[in-house]
């Protein structure tokens, strides 16, 4: 907590600056290999192969947004809207505070997913555990980085522009890239398995998950598809399951409301 708050406390100073808000995506990315490098640095150890893992996704992701979303594009949407509400005639320096501080917070919480093998020694007959926990967490980041790959070749062609993306893994899953990531954090907490106490870490993944399907991923990303792409969207929705990788459904007629 006291790494993810001390980072996010830099970060809200820049983003004051520079006028963009959405740095606080990228704070909350890097916080976890910010923290694996703290704990080095004080301790000298750590379970390596989890500490790679980690530090690789949690980079990948803070550099995916920095340069996709931030550094040198306009301020997203939502803080457009919060900033317009916090503000009240200035730039809602403090109530971003309390916000990115939030987010430190969060950082800590679902950081219980990861911390155990850092804190503990593992349970002598349960080493295969640690090499599921890998595969699967391994195998989440891989489908991010390709589903995000995809993705991106696709918006480089004009031709695509307001058709949906159903190429790839997106022909399998309207989400593949959050699907992805709940892998990872499920790595994390199958790993954490081959320790004491180890099932607490799934309080991560349930997290993650609960916030893809509820909060800020499925729900959000959906309702501006539709707004954007209207009954092409539909009819992907109709054909493409909503997040686990599936064979596309035949539709051969949507009713559109």
């Amino acid at each position: 907590w006291a790494v993810a708050a001390t980072l996010q406390l830099g970060l809200w100073a820049w983003a004051r600056r520079v006028g963009n808000w959405a740095w606080v995506d990228v704070g909350w990315a890097a916080s976890f290999a910010a923290g694996v490098a703290a704990w080095i640095a004080w301790r000298g150890a750590a379970p390596w192969p989890l500490a790679a893992l980690v530090v690789a996704w949690s980079l990948r992701l803070a550099i995916y947004l920095a340069r996709d979303r931030v550094i040198g594009h306009p301020e997203e949407g939502r803080y457009v809207e919060l900033r317009r509400r916090w503000g009240r005639g200035g730039d809602g320096a403090r109530a971003f505070f309390v916000f990115y501080q939030a987010q430190a917070l969060l950082a800590a919480v679902l950081a219980v997913a990861i911390v155990v093998p850092f804190v503990a020694a593992p349970l002598g007959d349960r080493g295969a555990l640690r090499w599921v926990g890998l595969a699967l967490g391994g195998g989440g980041l891989v489908m991010e980085v390709v589903a995000d790959a995809q993705l991106a070749a696709w918006k480089r062609v004009a031709a695509h522009r307001g058709r949906v993306c159903d190429v790839g893994l997106w022909r399998w899953s309207r989400h593949p890239n959050y699907f992805g990531e709940w892998c990872v954090w499920l790595g994390y907490a199958t790993y954490a398995l081959a320790y004491p106490w180890g099932a607490i870490a799934f309080v991560g993944p349930a997290i993650i998950l609960a916030s893809i399907w509820k909060v800020t991923g499925i729900p959000a990303t959906e309702a501006q598809a539709l707004r954007s792409r209207g009954d092409a969207y539909r009819r992907y929705q109709a054909t493409t399951s909503a997040f686990v990788p599936w064979p596309p459904r035949r539709a051969p007629g949507v009713e559109v409301p």
